[in-house]
């Protein structure tokens, strides 16, 4: 079974993000467009658990479909969906999870959702401090049950979240 631990802030994460941004983009090619770091390990000072999460914005997901077995030739096992409409969720790792990716067809809203969070966390210092209590909180309850993990996190981060969806410029 999974354990739950969150660490403190690894200044590698950046670095082991750009080490698979590169590996990625070299697999998939011109489905990749972009390729962002999201989640605690990309907020600097964040807590988080060590688990690189990387949002991968593609041409379409028929084409990264295509590119499964190349990514389970890097070490990536497809989720399919895993719980989010218009994903493909892989994971590299096993037990001991390294990493995450979330991939969805450019211009999909769940992109916008992720990085406004993220870019709240890293503009917001007071919010980051509040989110690293309530993480620190949540692997201590339910260190064994990664939805009962999530769901605690889930007001605070859906309540940030819409904050920052409203600070964003008007694009009409």
């Amino acid at each position: 079974m999974r354990e739950i631990v969150v660490v403190p802030y690894d200044d590698k994460w950046p670095e082991m993000f750009e080490a698979e941004r590169f590996q990625l983009q070299i697999l998939l090619g011109d489905v990749a467009e972009k390729i962002h770091h999201i989640g605690s390990t990309s907020v600097p000072g964040l807590p988080a658990k060590p688990v690189i999460d990387i949002l991968l914005e593609v041409s379409g997901l028929e084409e990264l479909d295509e590119h499964t077995s190349a990514m389970s030739s890097a070490g990536y096992v497809a989720r399919g969906e895993n719980g989010i409409a218009g994903r493909r969720f892989f994971m590299k790792g096993g037990d001991r999870r390294t990493h995450h990716v979330h991939a969805f067809s450019a211009g999909d809203a769940q992109i916008v959702r992720h990085l406004a969070f993220r870019d709240c966390l890293r503009k917001n210092r007071d919010t980051a401090e509040s989110y690293a209590g309530i993480k620190r909180t949540a692997a201590l309850l339910y260190r064994n049950d990664p939805h009962r993990y999530s769901a605690f996190k889930a007001t605070f981060i859906e309540h940030q979240l819409q904050l920052a969806l409203m600070e964003q410029p008007d694009e009409t």
